[in-house]
């Protein structure tokens, strides 16, 4: 279908443009829906060959006044093209839409953004085709009665769609399994071979055909010490279609994979890649940091596995989050279950603790 550059905008364009949304029916002012402890709503069944185009969500507790930490963690999305009984996303709502810890915050990139005030309205413009039908589900499993208010944007044709490949975006968490830090810093920070790629964070494994197009990571630097506390370091190592290591796309750091550099901390939003938040003096506390392949999607025929080393040569244990986005035929590979919530929820602030004490709530 037609493209959506300034340059295109001219062009006439085929379809209907179609909206479902939370406008209160009765044409009252309540534009929202009620979303209980363990409710499952739909926000749309869309039949049909078409596209959604843009998604607008914001949520509260149902009663004025009260607050819920980590509400964005409680709260998953799902969405399923084509009849599927395996959701093609799945993700806690505020990863979903680019950002990490239960939280909100302001950002913008072309894809994704969180808007004033602090973050709480949540878009995304990546488009979603679907041959026959779209259907996206909000359940939440916060503690307290909720506001969800929504708008989801969308094209319908009188054709089929012009692609088979559909959206996909997938989350997981784990407390990376590290090494003893009792040797000297440096011998931590920058010691040993990794010639494998073996013990890498897997941000994304896919099988079938189609294009990753970026992801955002979290990460939470779990490490007490005075001395040099970088987190990064990490190769990005991209493997396609079953190939061995080195990879075809094998990077040289962390933040070299996500556009940036020289361990930073200031926060920077760019269309394609940027920092949400830049962590604590010494690199300490919570990381979020993104990177989008708008302009050049990694394209795969059979298989993907994206990873990225936790610290050189997987040295360090530190708590790492992460959604992925791709485009793929399908069938696509099987997602797991989401975390119980419990395991969703981000850790303690304080430092320091044994990341021992609670990789064992995460059954790794």
């Amino acid at each position: 279908m037609l493209g959506t550059s300034l340059r295109d905008l001219y062009r006439e364009r085929k379809g209907v443009r179609k909206r479902a949304s939370s406008y209160d029916r009765t044409g009252g002012n309540r534009d929202y829906v009620r979303l209980h402890p363990g409710d499952k709503i739909d926000c749309c069944a869309i039949e049909g060959s078409g596209c959604i185009t843009h998604i607008w969500m914001t949520m509260a507790p149902l009663e004025d006044g009260q607050t819920e930490n980590w509400l964005h963690r409680k709260v998953v999305l799902r969405m399923y093209w084509d009849d599927e009984e395996n959701p093609s996303v799945l993700a806690p709502i505020g990863d979903f839409f680019g950002m990490g810890h239960g939280i909100t915050k302001n950002f913008v990139s072309e894809p994704l953004a969180m808007s004033p005030e602090n973050g709480t309205a949540m878009n995304c413009f990546f488009p979603m085709p679907f041959g026959t039908s779209a259907r996206i589900e909000v359940e939440s499993e916060a503690d307290q009665p909720l506001k969800l208010y929504y708008y989801i944007d969308y094209e319908l044709y009188g054709e089929p769609i012009d692609s088979s490949l559909r959206f996909h975006a997938l989350w997981r968490r784990e407390i990376t399994k590290g090494i003893d830090d009792t040797i000297s810093n440096t011998l931590f920070q920058f010691g040993g071979k990794n010639t494998t790629g073996e013990g890498n964070y897997v941000i994304l494994e896919a099988e079938g055909r189609g294009h990753y197009v970026g992801c955002n990571l979290n990460i939470h630097n779990l490490r007490f010490t005075r001395e040099w506390n970088w987190y990064g370091e990490g190769d990005d190592m991209i493997f396609i279609d079953g190939e061995p290591w080195p990879p075809s796309l094998h990077g040289t750091g962390m933040e070299d994979y996500f556009n940036t550099a020289w361990c930073p901390q200031q926060e920077y939003n760019a269309p394609y890649h940027g920092i949400i938040l830049g962590g604590g003096p010494n690199w300490s506390g919570k990381i979020s940091v993104y990177r989008y392949h708008i302009q050049d999607p990694i394209m795969f025929q059979k298989s993907i596995k994206v990873t990225i080393e936790h610290g050189h040569n997987n040295h360090r244990s530190d708590d790492y989050a992460s959604t992925a986005y791709w485009y793929q035929t399908e069938p696509h590979r099987e997602h797991p279950a989401i975390l119980p919530v419990r395991q969703r929820l981000p850790l303690p602030d304080v430092l320091p603790f044994d990341p021992e004490d609670f990789r064992a709530c995460f059954d790794y």
